[in-house]
């Protein structure tokens, strides 16, 4: 069965999700269910009507739709004026509003005596019954459906015991702050959600298509692929595609993180949500609006916001015993004393009544600010990378960098360029001319075999053999030997092109060509011997360097107490050469694919948490195999971004520190957070068992622990440098 997704509305917090989650468990014919209180959605897996759905959601004080919202949202209001629209916006919000209001008229009618005190209690009265009926419904419509015992009925017993101990004030009061406060932590969860809707806004709704000499303004879902669109000074790029005339410099930031603007000419790729330069481009579009590489990115991150961190799946664990045993606590406080140790059960004048002292218990039950405690700090900082070109798939991938203390590189493609230059060729034919005809046809005979391979050598000699234009013939029957080369069949012959080392066990060459090979590797560069089915026909040395920033990079993980390994597929010189450039502490050469594996194995046995950087195409065993598996240059590779917990969607290591320090950042935010609220619980759970506080200190406690978790976390938003 595949998983759905719907849109779930009217959640003010975290415990909301729970509830619309435990209920749509319980219905027959769901497999699976989880809610993300972030992204308002559900993804479900199981043979259901939507009719059902929609009527077990609605039991519980929800609404659902059939398709999720990915229209893009007009911007709002921040501060204290986005509050007030977010209150009024929502039934439940006005209702504890206007609680608000019969509060103040009755706080003002009885400071200044304008009313009897039967009057103003009622008054007082009718004000919590305003402000609670969307919550005792929602505690009712929980335990009826879910069978649980959540925080809003536990509020409500709270609040209706506050009346009938006549409490009228501290009922009333309890009762709006708390709706006041559940509305304040909605709102500060929609702002943090604003950082993905304005990588939303990012993609133009209208394109400029290009046929023939007319030009007209379509929608962006209407385009096709290979349609040819304009883009003018200024404008926003609408789609994925390929430059076919005009030379302009366009600011990705937004996808890649790349601080300048980067030239396009005809043949370069653009991406959706790219600001184009000060010149006009056309384009061909590549990749339809739904599978652009920005579209692909929201839809990761949404995903992303969905997937529980570990720590965040332990505090949901936690607070599902955590309310009813405080509930528990509280009822054995209420009736204990009194029966046993002739305690007072309705005093509550001095704050002594056991009563009242349960009930402060129940106010502090809500787990609110530590149920939020994770997400939201998880949401901002994968968000915050986004925008800054780095792509975190989940707060687990989050978690697990951030205790990484040792990271595995890749050597081609990662350290190094990836951009081989064929050097020099040789031969035991060589006539030392310009135009050497052995030397040309061993550059023909191994490009005919490695025009069919993906790896960085074959890129090499095909580009040399057009740069000369050499012809060379299609070979058949390719086949790829892992860690020592390829072969293939060209007329009629078995044609193999691979490293010094497997030419040593298998074919017999000669001296010559074998110090050659030596030379060219003991020099740190790589060597490649060509087969022709009968005889060895030469040695091709290839070149590669280390990337500007590599060094940098090592150096400021260094620095941080994180160890950097390099691993190669090179010979140990070849391998060496580059570790001395770029500062490795380790290196390993020579390594097959599993040996790579094998290699991160070890670490991992060793250090625990290892992070492996490759470039998202080779080595996926190894990426697969480590901690957390980072690639780098995704931005342009569909792979990249589907089997990497994390994409650096830059070509380069450069966010490569600066997502290891938001790592480590966002999981300090939610160690705070955690230790704040367990602490805070801890001290106002006993000052109530003891007597030492009033509900409405206990609600104004909880209220801004909510508040300040949340603002804690958004702190992962800000820009790390």
């Amino acid at each position: 069965m595949e998983t759905r997704q719907y849109k779930i509305g009217n959640m003010d917090c975290t415990g909301c999700a729970r509830e619309v989650e435990n209920a749509l468990c319980k219905l027959d014919g769901v497999q699976f269910a989880r809610v993300d209180f972030f992204s308002n959605s559900v993804h479900l897996i199981g043979d259901v009507a939507f009719d059902r759905l929609r009527a077990q959601v609605e039991a519980v004080g929800k609404t659902i739709s059939a398709e999720p919202d990915r229209a893009e949202q007009p911007p709002k209001r921040a501060g204290i004026l986005g509050f007030r629209d977010y209150l009024l916006a929502r039934p439940d919000s006005r209702l504890a509003v206007a609680g608000g209001v019969l509060l103040l008229v009755a706080i003002f009618a009885d400071v200044l005596r304008l009313l009897p005190a039967d009057a103003g209690n009622l008054l007082y009265a009718l004000a919590m019954l305003v402000a609670i009926k969307p919550i005792a419904l929602s505690g009712i419509r929980a335990l009826r459906v879910s069978r649980e015992f959540n925080v809003n009925l536990l509020m409500t017993v709270a609040a209706l015991g506050a009346l009938f101990l006549g409490e009228y004030l501290e009922a009333a009061t309890v009762i709006f702050l708390f709706a006041i406060g559940e509305a304040l932590e909605g709102y500060t969860a929609d702002r943090a959600r604003d950082s993905l809707r304005s990588l939303i806004a990012l993609k133009p709704p209208i394109a400029h298509r290009v046929s023939g000499d007319e030009t007209e303004l379509v929608p962006v879902e209407a385009l096709q692929l290979a349609d040819q669109i304009r883009v003018l000074p200024g404008e926003r790029i609408p789609m994925d595609g390929e430059v076919t005339a005009g030379h302009s410099s366009v600011d990705q930031a937004h996808i890649t993180g790349e601080s300048l603007p980067a030239p396009k000419a005809p043949g370069d790729d653009v991406f959706a949500g790219s600001i184009n330069g000060a010149a006009a481009l056309e384009l061909r579009v590549t990749r339809l609006s739904k599978d652009s590489t920005l579209s692909r990115i929201i839809d990761m991150l949404q995903e992303a916001g969905a997937r529980r961190a570990p720590s965040q799946r332990l505090i949901d664990r936690f607070a599902h015993f955590y309310t009813p045993t405080v509930a528990l606590a509280a009822l054995a406080i209420a009736f204990i004393p009194p029966l046993f140790f002739g305690g007072s059960f309705w005093n509550s004048a001095d704050g002594s009544g056991w009563l009242y002292r349960a009930l402060s218990m129940l106010v502090i039950a809500c787990p609110c600010a530590l149920v939020i405690s994770t997400p939201v700090t998880v949401i901002s900082a994968i968000t915050a990378a986004a925008r800054r070109g780095v792509l975190i798939k989940g707060g687990t991938a989050l978690e697990t960098l951030a205790g990484s203390r040792v990271v595995a590189f890749d050597k081609t493609g990662t350290l190094t360029r990836g951009a081989l230059q064929v050097e020099a060729t040789y031969t035991d034919f060589c006539d030392d001319s310009p135009d050497c005809e052995p030397c040309d046809e061993l550059i023909s005979l191994a490009a005919s075999v490695e025009a069919q391979s993906t790896h960085p050598f074959a890129g090499a000699i095909t580009r040399l053999a057009a740069d000369e234009g050499l012809q060379f013939a299609r070979a058949t029957g390719v086949e790829t030997m892992a860690g020592h080369g390829v072969r293939g069949n060209v007329d009629g012959k078995v044609v193999t092109v691979g490293s010094h080392n497997y030419f040593d066990g298998e074919f017999e060459h000669s001296e010559n060509l074998c110090g050659l090979a030596a030379t060219i590797e003991d020099s740190g560069k790589s060597a490649v011997l060509v087969h022709d089915g009968e005889l060895v026909r030469g040695v091709i040395a290839l070149a590669d360097t280390a990337r500007d920033e590599s060094a940098a990079v090592l150096s400021e993980l260094g620095d941080m107490g994180i160890e950097s390994v390099m691993l190669s597929g090179d010979n140990r010189r070849v391998a060496e050469a580059i570790a001395e450039q770029v500062g490795v502490d380790r290196y390993y050469g020579e390594l097959l694919p599993e040996d790579k594996v094998s290699a991160v194995e070890n670490l991992a046995a060793k250090h625990g948490t290892v992070a492996m950087v490759g470039d998202g195409i080779n080595d996926s065993p190894a990426l697969a195999r480590a901690s957390v598996g980072i690639a780098m240059g995704g931005a342009g590779s569909a792979q990249a971004m589907e089997t990497a917990d994390i994409v650096l969607l830059a070509d380069g290591l450069r966010q490569l520190p600066r997502t290891m320090r938001r790592a480590r950042f966002a999981r300090n935010l939610i160690r705070e957070n955690i230790a704040l609220s367990i602490g805070l619980k801890l001290v106002f759970l006993l000052l109530a068992a003891t007597g030492n506080v009033t509900m409405l200190a206990a609600v104004f406690a909880d209220m801004g622990m909510s508040l300040a978790v949340t603002l804690n976390g958004m702190r992962a938003l800000r820009d790390l440098g």
